[in-house]
C-alpha cells in the first residue's frame, strides 16, 4: 500500500503516546450542535480537498459550516482534531469492506471482487481522498498524521488481507508462497494506481463506475495468478 514511511509490526500493534487515536471531546451538544459537528467535518473536507491540510484555515470552515470557531474548539480542539475525525470515519467505512472477507463460505472468486468493489467506493471517497493526499502529498510536513493513519488505518487493513490469503492458502483455494505478499500485491495491483490519480486529482468521485470496472479486471487478473490450476 503506497505510504512514505511503514512502521515495523510491533509497532502496528502497539500504540504509543503520539499516534494515539484523538477522540472528539466530550461535549453535550444536543440534536441541533449534533448537526453542526457533521456540517464542520463536511465543510473541513471539502475544505482539504480544495486547498490542501496546511493552506486550510479554521475560519474557511466555520464560514462554510455556520457555527463558531468557538464551537469547532470544543469539540474538535484543532485542525488536526478535525483531520482525525475524517481519517476515522474513512477508516471504519474501509474495514466494513474487508467485512466480507470473513466469511469461510465465499471462494475467492466470489469474496474478493466484492470486497474489492466496496473498498474502491470508500478510496473515492471525499474522506479517504483527503486522508491519502495528506498521508501521500503532505507526510512529510505532518508525520505524526501520517504515522497515525498508517498504524490506524493501513496497517490493520494489510493484517487482516494477509489472515485472510493465509485461511484460503490452508483451505487450498489459493495457491501462494506469502500470503503478507500476497496481500500486499493484491491491494497495489488492483488499487495503487487508483489512489495516486485521486491524489493528483485525475480519478474524482464521480468516476466510480469506470473505477468499478477497472477493479473488477484487476481482481480477474490477479486471481489468474493464484488460483489452482
Amino acid at each position: 500500500m503506497p505510504t512514505p514511511k511503514k512502521p515495523t509490526s510491533q509497532q502496528s500493534d502497539t500504540v504509543t503516546d503520539h499516534t494515539a487515536l484523538r477522540r472528539r471531546r466530550d461535549a453535550d451538544l444536543g440534536e441541533r450542535g449534533e448537526k453542526r459537528v457533521r456540517q464542520f467535518i463536511e465543510a473541513a473536507t471539502e475544505v482539504f480537498l480544495e486547498k490542501g491540510y496546511r493552506n486550510a484555515r479554521l475560519s474557511d470552515i466555520v464560514a462554510r459550516a455556520g457555527g463558531s470557531l468557538a464551537t469547532l474548539y470544543r469539540v474538535f480542539g484543532d485542525k488536526e482534531g478535525l483531520v482525525h475525525a475524517i481519517m476515522e470515519e474513512s477508516i471504519r467505512s474501509f474495514g466494513e469492506g474487508l467485512d466480507i472477507l470473513r466469511d469461510p463460505g465465499l471462494p475467492p472468486e466470489r469474496a474478493l471482487p466484492a470486497a474489492a468493489e466496496l473498498m474502491i467506493s470508500e478510496i473515492l471517497s471525499p474522506a479517504r481522498i483527503v486522508s491519502h493526499r495528506i498521508v501521500i502529498a503532505e507526510g512529510l510536513s505532518f508525520p505524526a498524521l501520517r504515522d497515525w493513519f498508517f498504524e490506524h488505518g493501513v496497517a490493520p487493513a494489510e493484517r487482516r488481507l494477509t489472515e485472510y490469503f493465509e485461511r484460503e492458502k490452508a483451505s487450498g483455494r489459493l495457491v501462494l508462497d506469502s500470503p503478507a505478499v500476497a496481500a500486499d500485491r493484491f491491494y497495489m495491483m488492483v488499487f495503487g494506481g487508483i489512489i495516486l490519480r485521486s491524489i493528483n486529482g485525475v480519478v474524482i468521485g464521480t468516476d466510480i463506475d469506470r473505477m468499478r470496472a477497472q477493479t473488477r479486471e484487476a481482481v480477474v487478473i490477479f486471481l489468474r495468478g493464484v488460483l489452482p490450476r
